[in-house]
């Protein structure tokens, strides 16, 4: 292919969306909303493959680990709600993030909405909120409790010789509802387009939710208890693995309808245990890190019509995060010992809100949205211990597990940790039918996000200490600070959409200006390998105003509809640009132009797509974190699925050219580091040629 081959075929993709406008609201980066069969269809894979489909990028991390990303922002950045219900990732590198613990075929509902969501929808973010939900209770016209539905399925993919098997089976009457969903999943590492293993990518997860439903004319009542375990999970751009995550959860929900209203109840508690380490020959090492967290939250809410048309909306919530981490001492060693080090003692994160939103049509044309929302949010952590005092072998210099973090020990405890912010939302929204297939919507904003406990309260200075903090997958070390401010975004989007009987098209524009954006600076440098290729540094996560702006495109339209079938084509295009204000410094992990074009033909209960994607270079990349610039790369994937009665069959190749690729968000290969580390950091490689197989059959 020519050398300009990539710069042709982005053209080609601009031309497309130029001229075939979008079929598909889900594919909309900006709000994104999917509920009932369009997402369950009983898929036994993770909540990111399938949220992956509906526009949102994800940073690498584990197999079912892995941080989502909108507007260029990741992970806390992002509310995440599953059932309604904030849920904290209980660990140093983030390795289980609210997603980890919910499976696709659990997801009844899915909501998206990037950059301006309303205050109603979640606080305590800048970027966006993504809200799934497993309660979905249906239910029937008999007095006697019935049968309703049952599925198994399963699926495997070759490029990880990755298993997933799912099940469901719930039964119903006119008051009673009952349902269990179950996931398992296991993979080896995978390989690349150069059919080399990517070390440390294998993982096993299992999921298990039931749900308990009863309702009557005016109220209804649901609980949902969970449960997880994953015994094992690589994390190749990490220094450490995940070897044990068990948590489980109570989630209790209550609906009341009123003459004047609806009254909304959710109570909530999830609790895990997490252990990290190391299992596998492709990482090896010694040293565990225990963490416990738990999440207590409620929420209560009143809807109330009003003025013509209109609904008021007032809501109280509490949420509260309690975390122990831990590193016990390694026997026989003289750097991690004789003590357990202590890296989060009784941290805490307390939020208390309460909001208020009016939703009002001013005309048969403009529609508008209002709401302010107002959070009190408190973080506290003990006294903390180093490994040693920082005497004998422990204080060698360059080891980093003596007189470096005893000081800094010492400092903290000595510290006031106690930090208290308050938060302020502004949330407008206008919508304007232009005409009867036309309609412009804009968005005002301004959204804050605290930080988070282990932004405040890492405060290892020591090479190792500093290496087991932070999710960003960089090899880097991080330091905490208590003294850091929220974040302060404030966000203007205008979005564009046309709808016609055969094509549709959707473009949103978004800008976001960001005050006290955490992000980290230099305050050294460290090599473990004496080799240029083994620089890294040592980050303190900082403070400083950042700017992110990008355009969203998507469209599509039908070609042709007859014996044979429909045949459409669709059409997406997404940039993002993000960069520090003080020094106009590239923002990490900020994804570069992708455009995804793709011929969808159903015919029956057979459905076929097949999808080009083109991802461009990455040549602006954070220099602060040691960014790798990436080459462009396109994709082709074939996917079909055939539905016969009670059996639903599907296929699939992924990457069907065997291309080889680098993840622009992938961060490096620690694993290979450590196993040679001649190759320095390099970037974290894509999946190679992947034969998927799937089969669903329903009772």
């Amino acid at each position: 292919m020519p050398s300009n081959a990539p710069l042709l075929l982005s053209s080609l993709a601009l031309a497309v969306l130029t001229i075939f406008p979008r079929i598909s609201q889900a594919a909309s980066l900006e709000h994104i909303e999917v509920t009932g069969e369009r997402l369950h269809q009983h898929h036994a894979g993770d909540a990111s493959q399938r949220l992956q489909q509906l526009g949102v990028d994800f940073s690498a991390a584990g197999g079912v680990s892995a941080l989502p990303v909108l507007n260029g922002m990741m992970g806390d950045r992002i509310k995440v709600l599953i059932d309604g219900a904030d849920i904290t990732a209980a660990c140093a590198n983030q390795m289980n993030p609210p997603l980890s613990y919910i499976s696709a075929n659990q997801i009844s509902n899915a909501r998206v909405i990037a950059g301006v969501s309303a205050v109603s929808a979640g606080g305590d973010n800048i970027a966006g909120v993504i809200s799934v939900d497993a309660i979905a209770p249906t239910f029937t016209d008999s007095d006697e409790l019935q049968w309703q539905q049952g599925y198994l399925s399963t699926e495997y993919r070759s490029v990880n010789d990755g298993v997933n098997i799912g099940a469901g089976a719930s039964i119903a009457s006119k008051q009673w509802f009952v349902e269990y969903r179950g996931n398992y999943q296991d993979a080896n590492s995978y390989e690349d387009g150069h059919g080399d293993k990517v070390a440390d990518t294998l993982y096993r997860s299992q999921n298990h939710s039931l749900i308990v439903a009863w309702r009557d004319e005016l109220q209804q009542f649901s609980a949902k208890l969970s449960h997880q375990y994953i015994p094992f999970q690589g994390f190749a751009n990490q220094y450490m693995d995940m070897t044990n995550n068990r948590s489980s959860g109570v989630n209790l929900a209550y609906q009341r309808q009123f003459n004047a209203g609806e009254l909304a109840l959710t109570v909530n508690w999830h609790g895990v245990s997490h252990e990290m380490g190391f299992f596998t020959d492709e990482k090896p090492g010694t040293m565990p890190m225990n963490t416990d967290g738990d999440d207590y939250s409620y929420s209560v809410r009143w809807t109330q019509p009003i003025l013509n048309d209109g609904e008021l909306r007032l809501g109280q919530e509490y949420f509260d995060f309690r975390l122990d981490d831990v590193w016990p001492a390694v026997p026989g060693s003289a750097m991690m010992g004789p003590n357990d080090y202590v890296n989060i003692n009784h941290g805490k994160r307390q939020r208390v809100a309460a909001f208020a939103e009016i939703d009002k049509p001013l005309s048969a044309r403009w529609w508008l949205s209002a709401g302010l929302r107002y959070e009190h949010v408190t973080t506290d952590a003990g006294a903390v211990q180093n490994y040693n005092d920082g005497m004998g072998m422990g204080g060698m210099p360059g080891m980093g597990m003596g007189s470096a973090d005893a000081q800094a020990a010492m400092a903290f405890n000595a510290a006031e940790r106690k930090q208290q912010d308050d938060l302020i939302d502004a949330v407008l929204q206008l919508r304007y039918q232009l005409s009867d297939s036309q309609q412009l919507e804009l968005g005002l904003a301004r959204k804050n996000r605290a930080p988070n406990l282990y932004e405040r309260y890492s405060w290892g200075r020591g090479v190792m200490a500093s290496t087991m903090i932070g999710w960003l997958g960089d090899g880097n070390g991080y330091v905490g600070d208590i003294d850091l401010k929220p974040e302060t975004a404030y966000t203007a989007s205008a979005k564009y959409s046309l709808e016609q009987t055969q094509w549709q098209f959707s473009s949103s524009v978004w800008y976001s200006r960001v005050h006290d954006y955490i992000d980290a600076q230099v305050i050294g440098q460290f090599n473990s390998s004496g080799l240029p290729t083994g620089q890294r540094n040592l980050l303190q996560f900082s403070n400083v105003d950042a700017t992110l702006y990008g355009i969203n495109m998507v469209a599509s339209a039908q070609l042709l509809t007859g014996q044979l079938g429909t045949l459409s084509l669709t059409a997406q295009l997404a940039a993002t640009r993000g960069e520090r204000d003080d020094d106009n410094q590239p923002l990490y992990q900020i994804k570069p132009l992708q455009t995804d074009v793709g011929l969808v033909h159903q015919l029956g209960d057979w459905q076929s797509r097949l999808v080009w994607q083109f991802v461009g270079s990455k040549t602006r990349v954070d220099d602060n974190r040691r960014e790798n610039p990436t080459g462009s790369y396109h994709l082709l994937n074939l996917q079909s699925q055939w539905t016969v009665g009670s059996v639903t069959l599907s296929a699939g190749i992924d990457n069907l050219l065997d291309s080889y690729y680098q993840l622009p968000l992938g961060g490096v290969s620690v694993a290979d580091y450590r196993a040679d580390n001649s190759v320095g950091f390099q970037q974290l490689a894509g999946q190679g040629r992947s034969v998927n197989l799937g089969l669903t059959y329903q009772f």
